[in-house]
């Protein structure tokens, strides 16, 4: 039985927040949380939210152990994306995508 935590429309590309979760996956979750508290990135304050309010969501749910358990399932989706124009020379323009993500996290 999984216990699972999202977080939706963050603002920032799945591409930088996969590498976090790859650090991180198959980790128990007190181990990754200390992991992530020392990266220096962005995406791993995200990652972190999400495994506190999944460890939270165990501890709700009634959880047995909570110090065993561990991050199997860490997901990071893209979401849609912003789409702007940046002007280019002679007259052309560039499309900019600001891209969003889908971040989950399940701890069995």
């Amino acid at each position: 039985m999984g216990y699972t935590a999202t977080y939706r429309f963050a603002r920032i590309s799945p591409r930088k927040v996969r590498l976090m979760a790859d650090l991180v996956r198959g980790k128990f979750a007190d181990e990754a949380l200390e992991l992530l508290r020392f990266q220096p990135h962005r995406g791993a304050r995200m990652l972190e939210k999400v495994i506190r309010s999944a460890l939270a969501n165990a501890e709700d749910r009634r959880a047995p152990r909570l110090d065993e358990l561990i991050l199997t399932d860490v997901r990071v989706d893209g979401g849609p994306m912003f789409k702007r124009m940046m002007p280019r020379a002679r007259g052309m323009a560039s499309i900019i995508k600001r891209r969003m993500s889908h971040i989950r996290v399940t701890l069995e």
